[in-house]
């Protein structure tokens, strides 16, 4: 973005940062520009925006950072759409925009459709790794935190101009197919795998684990079957495949429900045959060495990991988990030439994640991707102990969805009784699975949270229903006006309306909606959709103190269309918002 561009093509925050990007860098010419962000201001007392960079570079290069910061307002011109800036503190840099420059970001958004973003000037390609269920495993309450999260942060990502290449890492291969193979041998029951595979695969492998825990001529039985397997045996490999099929067949049923497509899923039998030469190469550079028959990988120099040796190579020559994921990590450079790799997992993995990347930064040094482990607490109870069922057992993803929309049913029907079944029932679903993924992207993901069907399912609050009812609502003032959105938009676009804003609502409510891309930026940043949760409710309270205050429909004439395109791109932000939120929003409620 060039000096002379004008302001009204491009997004109003963005034009301002490019503009603190020039000043700085006309002070401090080997800056890094991607260091140099604008943020929002946490109190209006002091303006719209904020700038804290000069405090951070003066820092490094150990000079005062409040005349760093004089001299960076020297040669920072925004007067176009800002008063001039404020020089506070140890050398916070404060801006405050003047209202006919919100008029005119106000204006543009809506015209353009862009919703107060604009793609990124320099795309990433993005592998995102998430999900991850066992095969023959039915997805549980603990894979919904990697799913949903995994999620929302390709749908941000594409958002933004990001390529993204989502690929859920299954896990397909390993020890638990022994017992399952002498299980699906000895004690399979075909019409309960016709009517609950994943059920019936379960009830094998518990049966066939206790065995072994009871008989060691089970255990030896069942590791002779996964010899077998691993070797190719023809009678293994098809059951191995069916197993496959049939799990594959219900996670997508999940994942239609919660409306979560990949680019990929390769599991982790897909890399199988690069294990050899993955260990092969460690150890001729020197990385893996020999330690008690297997071999390892120390971390010498690493204090957090000196400790913690990561095993390659089992005694028996078998591969392990570390092993499988550095194959995985060498296919996706190969093959996808990824800038950055997002792992979403919960944080009992850390640990691994650590070793995982120190090992690949050692092994492909040239390779220059950006690693990134975005781990996440658990779910908990009302006791404050793991989300459980009342009988101990682990909660069904399947199941935990059923009871959503049933919980939301029972309000729909409250609410309106009369309203079709099928009606009642496709809001219900739209309602109980948005408000079990907003729940869950609310905190802080590094924090546990208590699971509340109560709180989740609310119109009040901090919810997806709340904000879910904050759109159908301003969607019922169009519908009440009888007007036709395009042929408004084309009024504005046309210049026949004049934006009007007489009352403080109004503009605390204009300059909460241009804040929305600067909000998208930061959830990225930290991988933080817990950011954009609360950007959305305090939206929606500021349309709930505009319209308290203010009159729509009651209004007359420029005031009228003016306080109308509010609402307008209000509804527009939310329903975006929500949307990369992996939320729907219903037209009633």
């Amino acid at each position: 973005m060039s000096q002379t561009e004008d302001v009204s093509t491009v997004v109003l925050t963005k034009w301002i940062e490019t503009r603190l990007q020039e000043a700085i860098q006309a002070v401090f010419p080997d800056v890094d520009l991607r260091l140099i962000r604008l943020q929002i201001c946490t109190n209006a007392a002091f303006g719209d925006y904020q700038c804290t960079s000069v405090m951070a570079i003066a820092k490094r290069l150990k000079l005062n950072p409040r005349k760093a910061a004089e001299e960076v307002l020297g040669h920072l011109d925004i007067s176009e759409v800002a008063h001039d800036p404020e020089l506070a503190g140890p050398g916070f840099i404060n801006i405050r925009l003047k209202s006919e420059a919100v008029s005119r970001a106000l204006l543009q958004a809506a015209v353009s459709g862009q919703a107060f973003t604009q793609p990124v000037t320099s795309p990433k390609r993005v592998v995102i790794d998430f999900s991850s269920p066992n095969v023959a495993k039915p997805m549980h309450v603990g894979h919904i935190r990697s799913t949903i999260l995994g999620d929302c942060l390709a749908r941000v990502s594409r958002f933004l101009g990001h390529e993204v290449i989502t690929d859920n890492h299954i896990g397909d291969w390993g020890t638990q197919f022994g017992k399952l193979l002498v299980g699906w041998k000895n004690h399979l029951d075909r019409d309960a795998l016709a009517t609950d595979a994943l059920g019936e695969l379960e009830r094998l492998y518990r049966l066939v684990n206790k065995a072994c825990e009871e008989e060691p001529t089970t255990l030896e039985e069942a590791r002779q079957e996964l010899v077998a397997l691993q070797r190719g045996d023809s009678t293994n490999l098809s059951i191995w495949k069916e197993m496959q099929e049939v799990s594959r067949v219900q996670f997508d049923q999940v994942y239609a429900r919660l409306q979560v497509q990949f680019d990929h899923t390769l599991g982790e039998s897909f890399y199988n045959d690069q294990l050899p030469a993955v260990v092969s190469e460690l150890i001729d550079q020197g990385l893996a060495v020999e330690s008690q028959g297997a071999k390892v990988v120390f971390f010498q120099g690493i204090p957090e990991l000196e400790d913690h040796p990561a095993l390659i190579l089992k005694k028996d020559g078998g591969a392990n988990y570390t092993t499988t994921d550095l194959a995985t990590l060498d296919y996706r450079r190969k093959s996808w030439e990824p800038h950055e790799i997002i792992y979403v997992t919960d944080g009992r993995q850390q640990l691994h994640f650590k070793q995982l990347f120190q090992i690949f930064k050692r092994w492909q040094p040239e390779s220059g991707i950006q690693l990134s482990h975005t781990w996440f607490g658990s779910i908990l109870g009302p006791d404050g102990k793991p989300f459980k069922t009342r009988s101990g057992d682990t909660v069904k993803l399947n199941d935990l969805l059923d009871e959503a929309e049933e919980r939301a049913l029972k309000a729909v029907r409250a609410k309106s009784p009369d309203l079709a079944e099928d009606s009642a029932r496709e809001i219900a679903r739209i309602i109980g699975i948005g408000a079990v993924k907003y729940a869950d992207l609310l905190p802080n993901r590094q924090t546990d949270y208590v699971f509340d069907w109560d709180k989740m399912l609310s119109l009040s609050g901090n919810t997806a229903p709340y904000l879910q009812y904050a759109s159908t609502r301003i969607r019922s003032i169009f519908k009440k006006a009888d007007l036709n959105e395009e042929a408004f938009l084309a009024q504005w676009s046309q210049g026949a309306l004049q934006l009007v804003m007489e009352e403080k609502q109004e503009g605390i409510l204009a300059r909460k909606l241009i804040h929305f891309g600067l909000i998208l930026e930061s959830v990225l940043e930290d991988h933080r959709p817990n950011f954009l949760c609360n950007y959305l409710y305090e939206l929606a309270g500021c349309y709930t103190a505009f319209y308290e205050h203010c009159p729509v429909l009651k209004s007359e004439g420029q005031l009228r269309a003016s306080r109308l395109l509010l609402c307008l791109l209000t509804r527009r932000v939310l329903n975006k918002g929500l949307e990369l939120l992996g939320i729907e929003t219903p037209d009633s409620m």
